[in-house]
Order: structure tokens, then C-alpha cells, then sequence
């Protein structure tokens, strides 16, 4: 099954649209630009889920639900938020629908117009502070953290499942606070929250910054990002947290009493990570073999495969084989023991592999005369034979090796396309024969910025969050800058 994958080497792009596809993990729909996630692809985003929301809550936030529909006029409340999305929204005119009197088929209802049209939420910031100027009446209110896990629908012209869908799933925290201060920390904190849980939890590493004016998040202040980078040297922007100020509390009215009875507009942040994420995980780790997976977030951590003829071997492995999957899974281990006999043990290697199991073990009837087993690791293809009563500690020590491995493998890469370079030249060359991240100096405006984009389709993907100041000249105007940016092409 892994076999027949395009190398990466070939054509990354094809690689990576074969793998999802063959990898089960989702599938193009009926509906152009939207996705199925299927089972083993919806198992990984429920992990990046589960631990996500957990951090959350350990931060003190709560998961409400908000509607799907927001009116059109709210929209229109906050001026570049409109602007910035205008051109992705998709619009509800009609409430009904009717058989066509010429027997031609099902036609909208022309009488049955809504008054406003809906929008189906791009991102929810106005909904929401529509509702939070019902919340939020006194500074004992604040702060107000909440957090949504939801849908949500961007028309795309070009699409690539998790990349770039019309429809993804994603979670969208929204919190209002009394002071500019501590809303600006909740956003910082909220980028370092993201990258922990990158790191840690999907072995990738990411550079925390601070975006461009023009790359910010429509109708924020500031912007805050972790940016990761691929194998073939294009950069993710993995998540994202922005500080909002004051804009959507003025836009929709939510103020608060301060402590002197004094009224005054709240702060406020958003922040968000969707099924790009699993993009992200599947583009940094995987090979020419097929997936490779984090421990952590692997629907099937260990899978076990017995080597038999006839079903007496079977049931003797089985026998072998079953208090071991319930003293793994005792400690938390998922396990799955493939006893199908309509599969040969040759495709279930195969299967398994390019479904990026992290630990494979064989159990044959000579390993049951010896009471060893064969057991492959996916990261590095290793194999060796354990002593069974050293199995669980051998897994326990996997689960946690391959975890560090690959986010060893992935940070050195990284650190392996991070170039700095001093003049425009030196940059486009890097840029065509090399990739990656490109540290480079820059005067700091706009217009620079386009030209560099118009001219090599790099964008600045960040400002290092908290980086070194390095007095220097732009790269393209001579000009003084202050301290470097890191350009790449990305996703």
C-alpha cells in the first residue's frame, strides 16, 4: 500500500494529496471544496481536540456554542473586519424552497426572501459581542473567557483537504477583559499555549512571532502566530491569537462599571486552531512510506499482528497475546490486536505502516516457542526481537523515544533552513534553490513588503516574538531596520 505513493522527492504536492486519500484520513465530498473526514482521520483531530480543550480549561476557560447564521448587518458593524472577509462569506437569501410549477425540479421560493440576509460564520467575533453586551454589565463579569469548538465556511476558489477547505472544523476563543494589560497577555499567553501544545503534543516545531500590519487578523491591533515549516521548505501558519483592543466592544457597545461605577468599553481577544493543524502534522513527519505519527496524538499507538496457520496457532497467540493488550491499555496505551484472516500479515505491515503506527509487534509460532516478539518501530523502520516479559517497559520507552525522535528530526530541518542574508540577490537565490525560512532585514512598510511579495511570492511570515534587536539596512531599500523578520513561502 505505501509502495505505490508518489516520492516526495517527485512531486510533494502529489505525495501529500495521495497520502490523506490512502492514508484514510478524509476524502474530497459532493460539495466543491468541502471535505469527509473519515474515522482514523477524525480519531487524530479528536486528540488534537481533547488536548487542546483540556489546556484551555486548565487556563481558566469555558466552552460555549454561538449560531452558524449571523445577520448581515452585524457584519458591517466593525469596518475592516467586513473588509477583510467580504470576499469569502457565503449569503442566505431564501428560507424555502418549492417544486417548479413547469415540473423542472426544486427552485427557491422568490416569496420567501428573508428580511436580512445571513451570512454562515466566517469566524464569529460579531455574534459574539453581540451576546456579550447582554453579559457583561460590571467589572465582576470580567474577565469573560470563553471558548468555541464549531464550523465554520470560507469560500475558496482553490482547495486542499485540511490546507485549505470552504468548510473547516476549528476551535475560536473569544474573551473580554477590564484592562488593555491583561488582555494583551491573554493573547501572548495564548501563542505560548499553542506552541507548547505543538510541540509537545505534535512533535512540530514552531518560531513564535508578532504579524505584519498587513498580514494581521481583519479588525485586530496586533496579531500573535506560531509559524512551523514543512519538509519541502514552505512555511505553515500553524495558529493564531490577536489582540483586539477596543474595536468590537465600541463596534457593538459592551461596556462595563469599573470598580468607581464608571462605565467603560472592555478588551478583548481572539484566538483559533483548525484542521490546518492537521496538515501540519502530517507535512512535517511523514515519508515516502506514509504517515508517520506522534505517540500522542496516534488513534492506534501499538498493533499487533500474529503470524499463524490455522486457528489453533491463532488462539494460542490470542491466549498469548490478550493480557498483554490489557495490561498496555491499563496504563493508558491504545492497542489493537489484528486477528482478521482475510488479510495476510505482508498487507497488514503495509497497512499499518502507512497509517503511521507508531509500534508494530509480530507474534509467530516460533516467537511463542521462544517467548520473544518482533517489534518495528514506524520513525525509524528499526526492528528487534524482545523477551515478552520486557515488552510493556520496551513500549512504555518507545512511546515516549519517538515522541523526542521525530521532533529531533523535524527541528533539525528547521534549523537547517533558517538562512540570513543581507541583500535581495542573496535572498531570491536562497529562496529558489534552498527554501525555508529566510532571515533578512526590512525597512518596515508596506510597500516594501508587496513588492518583495509581487516579486517572489515570499511573504513576512513573522516578526520573532521577544527576538534580538540587530541594527541593519533593508535588504531592498538600504533603509534602517532594527531587527530581522522571517520571510518564506507558505501555505
Amino acid at each position: 500500500m505505501g509502495k505505490n505513493l508518489t516520492k516526495r522527492s517527485e512531486d510533494y504536492s502529489k505525495w501529500y494529496n495521495e497520502l490523506v486519500v490512502k492514508a484514510d484520513l478524509a476524502e474530497n465530498s459532493g460539495v466543491r471544496g468541502c471535505m469527509v473526514i473519515k474515522p482514523y482521520g477524525f480519531a487524530i483531530w479528536e486528540k488534537i481536540q481533547a488536548g487542546l480543550d483540556k489546556m484551555f480549561k486548565e487556563t481558566g476557560h469555558e466552552n460555549a456554542y454561538f449560531p452558524l447564521f449571523i445577520p448581515k448587518s452585524y457584519l458591517s458593524k466593525e469596518a475592516s473586519h467586513v473588509e477583510g472577509f467580504a470576499k469569502e462569506c457565503a449569503v442566505v437569501t431564501h428560507y424555502r424552497l418549492k417544486n417548479a410549477e413547469d415540473g423542472s425540479g426544486i427552485i427557491v421560493d422568490p416569496d420567501a426572501k428573508l428580511e436580512e440576509e445571513l451570512i454562515v460564520r466566517p469566524t464569529s467575533e460579531t455574534i459574539i459581542w453581540d451576546t456579550y453586551r447582554r453579559w457583561i454589565q460590571s467589572y465582576r463579569d470580567l474577565p469573560l473567557l470563553i471558548n468555541q469548538w464549531a464550523n465554520v465556511v470560507r469560500w475558496e476558489m482553490r482547495t486542499r483537504l485540511f490546507l485549505r477547505t470552504t468548510e473547516f472544523l476549528w476551535q475560536e476563543g473569544h474573551t473580554a477583559h477590564a484592562t488593555e494589560k491583561e488582555a494583551m497577555e491573554e493573547a501572548e499567553m495564548i501563542m505560548h499555549l499553542y506552541a507548547d501544545f505543538a510541540e509537545n503534543h505534535m512533535a512540530v516545531p514552531v518560531i513564535k512571532g508578532i504579524k505584519t500590519e498587513s498580514e494581521r487578523f481583519a479588525g485586530a491591533i496586533e496579531t500573535y502566530c506560531i509559524e512551523a515549516l514543512m519538509q519541502d521548505g514552505k512555511a505553515l501558519q500553524a495558529g493564531t491569537s490577536h489582540f483586539l483592543g477596543q474595536n468590537f466592544a465600541k463596534a457593538f457597545d459592551v461596556k462595563f462599571a469599573n470598580k468607581e461605577g464608571k462605565q467603560e468599553y472592555v478588551w478583548a481577544t481572539s484566538w483559533g486552531v483548525s484542521t490546518r493543524l492537521m496538515g501540519a502534522l502530517i507535512m512535517t513527519h511523514s515519508d515516502d512510506n506514509g504517515l508517520v505519527l506522534p505517540p500522542k496524538l496516534a488513534p492506534i499507538q501499538v498493533v499487533i499482528v500474529p503470524i499463524y496457520r490455522g486457528l489453533e496457532q491463532l488462539d494460542a497467540i490470542s491466549e498469548k497475546v490478550n493480557p498483554l493488550v490489557k495490561e498496555l491499555r491499563a496504563k493508558g496505551i491504545s492497542v489493537k490486536f489484528d486477528n482478521r484472516d482475510t488479510r495476510k500479515p505482508g498487507f497488514k505491515f503495509n497497512e499499518y505502516e502507512l497509517k503511521g503506527v507508531p509500534v508494530r509487534l509480530a507474534i509467530g509460532q516460533r516467537d511463542m516457542e521462544n517467548s520473544t516478539c518482533e517489534v518495528a518501530r514506524r520513525d525509524t523502520l528499526e526492528k528487534e526481537t524482545v523477551p515478552m516479559d520486557e515488552v510493556v517497559s520496551k513500549i512504555e520507552f518507545l512511546m515516549e523515544d519517538i515522541q523526542k525522535n521525530i521532533f529531533s528530526k523535524a527541528f533539525g530541518y528547521r534549523e537547517e533552513h533558517i538562512t540570513e542574508v543581507e541583500s535581495y540577490e542573496e535572498f531570491k537565490k536562497v529562496l529558489e534553490t534552498k527554501g525555508g525560512f529566510i532571515s533578512a532585514h526590512w525597512d518596515g512598510t508596506t510597500e516594501t513588503e508587496d513588492r518583495i511579495k509581487e516579486e517572489t511570492k515570499a511573504t513576512i511570515r513573522c516578526i520573532p516574538f521577544a527576538g534580538e534587536l540587530s541594527e541593519g539596512s533593508c535588504m531592498v531599500t538600504g533603509e534602517p531596520s532594527m531587527q530581522r523578520v522571517l520571510f518564506a513561502k507558505a501555505y
